[in-house]
């Protein structure tokens, strides 16, 4: 399961009514990949659902997760920030180990291993590991 916030929902709806795109038709698609500072990137485009994906709701917005992407997102909490020095969506992943400093890449959890580096000097490092 996924958790979309109402600021979440509320923005994502907006920025279908600018795109002049219905609810009904698209919404937000959740995914991961490999790639970014801490070994797996989240992504997010406007999208339409597919047949096999996870679709999680608040009101009338919809948020699609394929499978296997759910592996590593399920139980995030999906919120949007506006805030004066950062604004966009973001995601609180229980599933992973640690996160970049942009929020935007994870180290994912393994049950039962230890992460392969020191929390205290790591956890929200910033992208690249320059403060």
């Amino acid at each position: 399961m996924i958790e979309l916030t109402d600021a979440a929902a509320g923005h994502l709806l907006d920025l279908l009514g600018e795109k002049d795109f219905s609810p009904e038709e698209k919404g937000l698609r959740l995914f991961v990949e490999k790639g970014g500072c801490a070994g797996m990137s989240y992504a997010m485009k406007i999208d339409v659902p597919g047949g096999e994906d996870a679709i999680f709701t608040n009101g009338a917005a919809r948020v699609f997760v394929d499978a296997e992407s759910l592996k590593y997102l399920d139980g995030c909490h999906l919120d949007y920030v506006d805030a004066l020095n950062d604004a966009g969506f973001k995601i609180e992943n229980p599933n992973a180990a640690r996160s970049c400093g942009c929020g935007t890449s994870f180290e994912p959890a393994v049950a039962g291993a230890a992460p392969a580096y020191d929390p205290a000097t790591m956890d929200g490092e910033v992208c690249g590991g320059n403060n």
